[in-house]
């Protein structure tokens, strides 16, 4: 009778979990991650966080599922890069549109500190919950710049540095006191192009005037009963109340589930077909380098050449792959491994395949390099893009040596054998050689945006100089060709392809379990773009490095740290 009773309970408990209503949750109190893990130690690091491509596909799914009732989503400390909130919002409001409730709850947006884009992201929700005891950080886009010029005069450290062109702002920190004319002008362009963003976000979310949105911005921040007086918030509940709440809307045999999973149940549910026609989604991630992509024990993952060039070889050469989303998130680095990757792009445009890039939250200098070759490139309205420019140069500290009583000798054989010895500075014809270096990256550069954007070249040039451009402002001046994220870029892949709107996406390069662990036959095997922990690199460190003149990642690198959160 007992052993009944389970079987029957069980049964019932199976039955419940396929006809219950549900109401699907985000966690994103540890972030999310852009890309799939790509090496062991990723997939271990990253186990309990979700993806934003699952997000955004189990979202997109619940809009025509009558079972989702409805979605709430818990916002953490952990910070979010604006373009991968602006990501959200936009699934948040088609998941809305479809007729579905949506709420946010936080226990504070700002805990002391700034809250902004966390609650931007709060706003594209039906209903904001704030814990009593929380702040609203709502307090505007502050981007500070250090120099280090004078530190450096003090202990004798000089640097020769070369930048093409003005608004190529990374030796600033190094070779000025303070902002530049240009600086000064980029950046303050980029607080007001975000500043904007923000304003209008806020005021459609929260019902109020842009005039009075900017108003509580310099107001900001807000202690819980503050922002409910002022409309920020629409109630003040712990974290029980807020789901209880949500639950009993939905129905009082609703489920809780979490997005990501709904997502993959329905993945599994989906057997594949064979010869299916498929999307490839290739995933550049991190500063550019030479070699394998990869991550350091240290933290911190790369764009390897070798890898991304061989997952667009492997998509092309699949006769089942009609097109391509190149997903690139990266502040740039090596020019040389920029240029192989655009090159392996352009390859797979003129092989009959479309190519799409969606640009992350950071895809500038190397990062517009290699996505410059496209058909489409979308980013979202608070992408950091651009920064066509190129610097290099070195750190002379013979005379920092000097002080603390280290001295040198080189023996060499050639004239510039030691050209890029920190003990010395350059001599005048090795200088000459930097500067057509410097010239002949930058006209590399600049001929290549003109040729894939369909501009001229003074106007290409107009737009490079080094200067960095939100989405927003790069979509209308042309460097840009459509606002949208990862789900519009494979809608739009789909259509240039002819595929029907539910076309399965596959990322590339696809390996089964017995590929990951052969060594390749050769370079064009697809395994070869498997990627490796890296024990060479800096790892979280490698931003820092760039910045001391030490051998990075290379010359095309974004200025300084640009992630607005």
């Amino acid at each position: 009778m007992d052993a009944t009773k389970v079987i029957i309970d069980a049964v019932d408990r199976i039955r419940q979990r396929r006809t219950a209503p549900l109401v699907l949750e985000l966690d994103l109190t540890e972030g999310l991650i852009d890309r799939p893990p790509t090496d062991p130690l990723s997939a271990i690091l990253s186990m309990r966080r979700a993806r934003l491509s699952d997000v955004l596909s189990g979202l997109k799914r619940a809009r025509g599922d009558e079972r989702v009732k409805g979605l709430i989503v818990k916002i953490g400390a952990h910070p979010l890069g604006l373009a991968m909130v602006q990501e959200l919002r936009q699934a948040v409001l088609r998941f809305r549109e479809a007729g579905k409730q949506a709420a946010v709850f936080a226990e504070t947006f700002g805990e002391f500190g700034a809250g902004t884009v966390p609650y931007y992201l709060a706003c594209a929700f039906d209903r904001i919950y704030l814990q009593p005891s929380g702040d609203v950080g709502l307090t505007g886009i502050a981007l500070e710049q250090r120099f280090v010029r004078g530190a450096l005069d003090k202990i004798g450290v000089e640097y020769q540095l070369g930048q093409r062109h003005e608004y190529k702002t990374a030796a600033n920190m190094f070779t000025q006191e303070g902002m530049t004319g240009p600086h000064r002008e980029s950046v303050a362009r980029i607080a007001a192009s975000v500043t904007e963003q923000i304003v209008a976000g806020v005021s459609e979310g929260r019902r109020l005037d842009p005039a009075k949105v900017r108003e509580l911005v310099d107001a900001g921040p807000f202690t819980a009963p503050e922002a409910v007086d002022a409309g920020l918030v629409d109630g003040l509940a712990y974290r029980d109340e807020v789901y209880d709440e949500v639950r009993r809307a939905a129905g009082e045999d609703a489920l809780l589930l979490y997005v990501a999973r709904y997502h993959k149940g329905s993945l599994a549910r989906k057997l594949p077909h064979p010869g299916e026609q498929a999307v490839a989604l290739v995933q550049g991630s991190g500063p550019i380098k030479l070699g394998r992509s990869g991550r350091s024990p240290m933290g911190g993952g790369a764009m390897g050449s070798d890898t991304v060039c061989a997952a667009l070889r492997a998509a092309r050469r699949d006769d089942n792959v009609r097109a391509v989303v190149f997903r690139v998130d990266s502040p740039g680095g090596s020019y040389v491994a920029s240029d192989a990757i655009w090159r392996e792009v352009g390859l797979t445009r003129q092989a009959g395949k479309p190519v799409i890039v969606s640009m992350g939250d950071v895809a500038a200098s190397g990062g517009y390099f290699v996505s410059m070759a496209a058909d489409v490139i979308m980013a979202q309205p608070g992408t950091l893009t651009g920064s066509i420019g190129v610097f290099g140069g070195k750190p002379v500290i013979g005379e920092l040596l000097g002080r603390i009583g280290v001295t040198s000798e080189t023996v060499r054989e050639g004239a510039n054998a030691a050209m890029f010895s920190p003990s010395h500075g350059f001599s005048e014809a090795q200088w000459a050689k930097v500067d057509a270096w410097l010239d002949r990256i930058y006209d590399d550069f600049v001929g290549k945006v003109a040729q894939g954007r369909g501009l001229t070249r003074d106007r290409a040039h107009e737009l490079a100089r080094g200067r960095v451009w939100t989405g927003a402002d790069a979509h209308a001046s042309g460097l840009v060709d459509e606002l949208g994220g990862l789900e519009d870029a494979l809608a739009l892949a789909r259509k240039r392809a002819g595929l029907a709107a539910d076309a399965p996406v596959r990322s590339y390069p696809r390996l089964n379990p017995l590929e990951r662990l052969t060594p390749p036959d050769s370079s064009e095997d697809r395994t070869a773009a498997l990627a490796r922990v890296r024990l060479e690199a800096w790892g979280p460190l490698a931003a820092l490095a760039g910045e001391l003149g030490l051998p990075a990642y290379g010359p095309l690198m974004l200025p300084g740290s640009w992630r607005i959160r």
